[in-house]
């Protein structure tokens, strides 16, 4: 039996809030991060992703406290990423709740950092984030927030990055974020190949059919991250989910409603 396709729901936080652009420009509020973090997976999303866009520019870690509450409200797994400049950034956000870490400028800078990260804490908890524009017949990868090139393709990236202890590669297309015009698929296609860790598609969700073409097993996506269908209201997870279902694609179970009581407790 093929695994089930996960859908993630991913919140761009800065300033305390989330929001949500255009090819990495253009942001706008979209709301708090821990109602949306809660409502995704009361939804049916099977992860949660939290990426403070600021803390690398700013040259800050992600915010522990807002990772803290998060984590407390969730029954699904939490990645967080932004921020993480070293090992004690990455062991700080598993403490404060978080299940996995995204790296990505850092890791371009000195890539021996994946390393570190993978044999102290799990290459199950390493995750690296490519963000990559399309260049000529390939793909090339940008850091801080897409703001600089890195000076390399993405599919030696991807491939260094898992050869190094990454768990999972979080592929998004610069040319595609905020779109909503399709995933790339030539990217994620090429990425997947590439690399033997679980990818996970991002940048372009516009509809349920972009989200069942990307998971599609001729692409090999084994994931895909949504933000800008579920901030604007376009869609559900429970509604993608079925879409899939009758793709053929399979999915994982919704998980029971909460109870008011539950929910209550959980946002204090």
């Amino acid at each position: 039996m093929p695994l089930a396709a996960r859908l993630l729901a991913c919140l761009d936080v800065t300033d305390g809030r989330v929001v949500k652009g255009t090819r990495f420009m253009d942001l706008v509020d979209a709301g708090d991060p821990v109602e949306l973090a809660l409502r995704y997976a009361e939804e049916g999303a099977d992860e949660i992703v939290i990426l403070d866009i600021g803390a690398t520019r700013d040259r800050r870690p992600a915010m522990l406290d807002l990772i803290g509450r998060a984590a407390a409200s969730l029954d699904v797994p939490l990645t967080v990423g932004g921020g993480v400049a070293g090992y004690d950034d990455a062991a700080a956000l598993l403490d404060a709740g978080a299940d996995k870490v995204s790296i990505n400028s850092a890791a371009l800078r000195d890539p021996s950092l994946i390393t570190r990260i993978a044999e102290r804490l799990g290459s199950q908890s390493v995750v690296v984030a490519i963000d990559a524009h399309a260049a000529g017949d390939g793909w090339r990868v940008r850091g801080v927030a897409a703001t600089e090139d890195a000076g390399r393709d993405a599919r030696d990236w991807a491939r260094e990055a898992t050869e190094r202890g990454a768990g999972e590669i979080l592929l998004t297309s610069i040319d595609r974020d905020g779109t909503r015009s399709g995933y790339d698929l030539a990217l994620t296609r090429a990425v997947a190949e590439t690399v033997g860790v679980p990818v996970i598609a991002s940048g372009g969700a516009g509809s349920a059919e972009d989200v069942a073409d990307v998971l599609d097993g001729a692409i090999g996506a084994q994931a895909a991250l949504l933000a800008s269908m579920l901030h604007l209201g376009l869609t559900t997870i429970g509604d993608l989910k079925r879409v899939l279902r009758e793709r053929g694609i399979p999915v994982r179970a919704m998980a029971p409603a909460p109870s008011a009581e539950e929910v209550a407790a959980w946002i204090g």
